[in-house]
């Protein structure tokens, strides 16, 4: 019988706002400590076009990140965010924080969503640019 420890977990994808410099460096920080690559990234952009965000108000989409597991299974905001961190072992630690807390995760994450610009600032540019790069290598 095999350790169920032992297979990988299933694929994720990060769904995020081409658009938001702020969303595309914080998608490149995750991808950095995404070591065993079980990330995937698509713009909302796209999922919109393909029908992946068609349960997602329109208002909605653009407020959050989105994930959607091997299954099918979309999250938004800080369901998303606490998905993700889980599928990172140096993260993990803070995915069973956001977890456990899923209303404090939840508007801390709107808080961050409805001030991305304020957020992305201070980020220079160079960053913003590299972390694109970074991001649109790993699609």
């Amino acid at each position: 019988m095999t350790d169920p420890r032992s297979q990988p977990r299933p694929e994720l994808t990060v769904l995020w706002d081409r658009d938001c410099g702020f969303c595309a460096f914080m998608v490149a920080l995750v991808l950095r400590a995404d070591t065993r690559r079980v990330l995937r990234t698509r713009t909302i952009q796209e999922s919109e076009a393909d029908g992946t965000l068609d349960t997602v108000a329109p208002e909605l989409r653009y407020v959050s990140w989105h994930a959607v597991d091997a299954h099918g299974r979309l999250t938004s905001g800080g369901g998303a965010l606490t998905q993700v961190l889980g599928r990172l072992p140096a993260l993990r630690p803070l995915a069973r924080l956001t977890g456990a807390l899923p209303g404090v995760t939840e508007r801390a994450y709107g808080w961050v969503a409805t001030h991305r610009e304020l957020l992305s600032r201070p980020i220079p540019v160079a960053a913003k640019r590299r972390a694109r790069r970074l991001v649109q290598a790993r699609a």
